[in-house]
């Protein structure tokens, strides 16, 4: 690509970009919303009388919150090693705080805080996903 003056921009150097740990964490992340994602269709299938479905709902609770727990060691990476946006990391950190609540509500059987935090969780998560995936997650933090 040509400029105005007809110098080419310098290229981007690969080495400050967080690559790897990206790659790491869109994996998590992603496997994340698969796990969330299944969830409300596991609890309809017990709601429309699949009793079976209810041990299967708790299994992959658990799934959610062991790889919400990877979603916030991949983002510590990212960030730190990465050099990615630090803006994220509150943003895991709350997500495994909101599945590990979410969790013990279930288990507690507390559907009136279960089902409301559910759905914030599942909201969290796709924007989450959407935001790794995006071209801004690509950009390292500027040098101090």
């Amino acid at each position: 690509m040509q400029t105005v003056a007809g110098l080419r921009p310098p290229p981007a150097d690969p080495s400050c970009r967080p690559r790897v740990t990206l790659t790491l964490l869109r994996l998590v992340v992603t496997l994340n919303l698969l796990a969330v994602a299944a969830q409300p269709v596991l609890a309809g299938l017990f709601l429309s009388g699949d009793a079976d479905a209810i041990a299967v709902h708790g299994t992959v609770g658990l799934v959610v919150v062991t790889s919400g727990l990877g979603v916030l060691v991949a983002t510590v990476g990212y960030v730190t090693v990465g050099r990615g946006a630090w803006q994220v990391l509150p943003v895991a950190a709350a997500l495994v705080l909101l599945e590990g609540v979410q969790l013990g509500l279930g288990f507690a059987r507390d559907l009136r805080a279960h089902v409301p935090l559910g759905v914030a969780v599942v909201v969290l998560v796709v924007l989450l996903t959407r935001w790794v995936w995006s071209s801004g997650a690509r950009r390292p933090r500027a040098p101090r």
